[in-house]
């Protein structure tokens, strides 16, 4: 029972701080505002680990690679806890846990994509003008610009969410596979 607990703590505040970790990373590689209340929050939450790690961690060509190196620890840290607490041992490989750590984030990322595509469909109906609208449309618009210029609005209607809605339920099978074949691996 206490390693339970220890676990569900583990993983649920370990990966809300991946997650935010991961969600300041691709903020920045957006180009979103500093000054707007979604990233100030992310800074505010992540800043102290983030800081001493780009002391480490240099930036690779506009990209803060600190806050996805953190974001990838954490996803490490979480695999190899959640093994020992388990009762499963030091037995497993840490290259399989790094790259566990990786197709997770590879997981959360088409995650958040889909998440922020469907929030974006649904904010376009009720309240297109909201504040929150430019940080989905810089985070989906590396996604939705290549569909929208194949498949253009019908009546006034974007289908491209449709489509990217789909293309990306395909490519989380991917992952999913990518993942197992990792631990069968190992």
């Amino acid at each position: 029972m206490p390693n339970q607990i220890m676990i569900f703590l583990l993983d649920t505040l370990l990966s809300l701080f991946s997650l935010a970790l991961l969600l300041r990373f691709y903020v920045q590689w957006s180009r979103v505002p500093y000054y707007h209340p979604f990233t100030r929050f992310l800074v505010a939450v992540t800043d102290f680990v983030v800081r001493p790690a780009r002391r480490v961690i240099p930036s690779w060509r506009g990209l803060d690679l600190s806050t996805f190196v953190l974001a990838w620890l954490a996803q490490f840290i979480i695999l190899v806890g959640i093994n020992l607490l388990g009762g499963f041992g030091a037995g497993s490989s840490m290259f399989a846990f790094a790259l566990l750590a990786l197709v997770k984030l590879a997981s959360m990322t088409l995650n958040i994509l889909l998440i922020a595509i469907i929030v974006q469909a649904v904010l376009s109906w009720i309240n297109p003008n909201t504040p929150l609208a430019p940080v989905l449309e810089s985070f989906t618009g590396p996604v939705l610009g290549p569909i929208r210029r194949y498949i253009p609005p019908i009546a006034n209607f974007d289908l491209s969410p449709i489509f990217a809605f789909i293309l990306l339920q395909v490519l989380m099978m991917v992952v999913e596979n990518l993942q197992r074949q990792i631990i069968q691996m190992f």
